[in-house]
């Protein structure tokens, strides 16, 4: 498995945006608007490939200060529980961490809560609902 930095209207790029579609959006009745995707101009946009196959996804969405926002994280269905959502975690880490930044925030979907505690996050609000699901903000010190 192959992870990188993809670029905004590239061929990864439009496997992100149907793999985002797919697994985030669809299963709300929502689809990425214009606007979702003219934003992605600016946020760093990561990648999980098997030879030029998208497997799994997520960006980072640069805050004030020393935080980015980790976003729009998705994995083929059929593929989770396999590694590549830890892989993607671990790679969007180092990025964060080599550009300067100490903490990662995200909307965490609450029954997703329990994949990123794994992977060292903390719960740091009370339960939100956005888009008719459940959140919580979770964070943690890189």
């Amino acid at each position: 498995m192959a992870l990188k930095i993809i670029d905004h209207g590239s061929k990864e790029y439009g496997q992100m945006v149907d793999l985002r579609n797919e697994i985030l959006r669809k299963p709300l009745g929502l689809l990425l608007t214009e606007e979702d995707l003219n934003a992605d101009k600016n946020h760093i946009l990561i990648g999980a490939f098997e030879d030029e196959k998208m497997l799994g996804c997520c960006m980072l969405v640069k805050q004030p200060g020393q935080v980015v926002l980790l976003r729009q994280m998705a994995v083929i269905f059929d593929l989770q529980g396999k590694g590549i959502g830890r892989a993607l975690m671990q790679f969007a880490e180092n990025i964060a961490r080599d550009m300067g930044y100490r903490e990662i925030s995200m909307h965490a979907r609450k029954n997703a809560a329990g994949f990123y505690e794994k992977m060292g996050y903390q719960e740091s609000s009370n339960e939100f609902t956005n888009l008719s699901i459940p959140h919580i903000v979770m964070k943690k010190y890189i």
